[in-house]
């Protein structure tokens, strides 16, 4: 990907009249920016440690070998992958003043943010619909819900998030950066980047919105969908208790999914309000690169059982959980 734009760069080297950009950070507070990286920091090590924890407990612990557990690894590593994207380079941002970025590195990062986000509500897609088949179809659950079913999913959306989100830096590499480079953000998004194109950008906008649309729309639709099966068919049960079991199993995936899904919706709302409330937006789309990778660890294990056990016994905790 990276030679690839570097050609596409050298092809237009006519056109670019700017040889990097510079993310500035957060609008409107660079003076005290630097203030922020504490938190980031903290956010960012609590990424890495919750999620290598749970896959070590998922690796070791046999009664965890389960596809709904192997999907809850995948989305760790994805989670990893999406904050160690960003993470570094904002850290070296407000710790060193390191904003510069060349144009190739940026598309890059463009490239693997769209990638991974898209990966994260691919797999939440997985995680809704072995939901839905363990509750509504659960005698056909083990001839459905298989590792061949696990690889297979994973496989279509890397493939599907990779070759849909290729145009993306393809088309902002193609538009003529004339004399700006400050970019308004700690990260290359594709509309802070374009925006400062001196050319047309409107396919940019429109392929971005249809990419929205096309993988997040429907990922969400799929995931809505299952869960309103599964509270006909809850809500079918006779009993309360066995309805209550049923529903807890979701409570986890539905958390994430609401905080992702909501996340993304503000961000698009306050993207309109950008020029009144710039820092609104920017700081939005950090934090929904960190928090839910952060979060999501902790949510599953807070309401799992079996996930809490095996954090007592990788920890070496002598506690006795009675709760289900």
């Amino acid at each position: 990907m990276l030679v690839m734009l570097q050609d596409l760069r050298d092809s237009n080297s006519s056109k670019f009249q700017v040889s990097e950009f510079i993310l500035m950070g957060f609008p409107g507070i660079h003076s005290w920016q630097h203030w922020l990286s504490l938190p980031l920091a903290l956010l960012y090590l609590l990424a890495l440690s919750t999620n290598i924890l749970i896959l070590i407990i998922i690796y070791q612990e046999a009664t965890l070998h389960q596809p709904m557990y192997h999907f809850l690894g995948i989305l760790a590593v994805v989670d990893m992958g999406l904050t160690t994207t960003i993470m570094p380079k904002i850290l070296a941002i407000l710790w060193f003043s390191a904003k510069a970025i060349s144009l190739p590195e940026c598309f890059v990062q463009m490239y693997v943010i769209h990638c991974f986000v898209g990966m994260e509500s691919g797999i939440f897609v997985c995680m809704a619909i072995d939901r839905y088949v363990a509750i509504c179809r659960p005698l056909h659950y083990p001839s459905i819900i298989t590792e061949s079913f696990v690889v297979k999913s994973t496989v279509f959306m890397a493939l599907r998030n990779s070759l849909s989100t290729t145009l993306v830096p393809v088309l902002a590499a193609q538009r003529h950066y004339c004399s700006q480079n400050q970019i308004e953000h700690c990260l290359c998004s594709n509309l802070g980047v374009t925006s400062l194109s001196c050319d047309d950008r409107t396919i940019n906008s429109i392929y971005q919105l249809v990419l929205a649309w096309t993988l997040m729309g429907s990922d969400l639709g799929v995931i809505v969908l299952s869960y309103a099966l599964i509270l006909h068919s809850v809500l079918k049960l006779n009993s309360a208790e066995a309805a209550s079991k049923a529903l807890s199993t979701c409570t986890s995936h539905l958390i994430l999914i609401l905080f992702f899904y909501t996340v993304i919706i503000v961000i698009s709302i306050t993207h309109t309000a950008a020029m009144t409330v710039p820092l609104v937006p920017v700081l939005l789309n950090v934090l929904h690169n960190v928090i839910p990778p952060a979060l999501n660890p902790m949510v599953y294990a807070l309401k799992n059982k079996e996930l809490r056990q095996g954090f007592y016994k990788v920890l070496k905790l002598n506690i006795k959980d009675n709760n289900a």
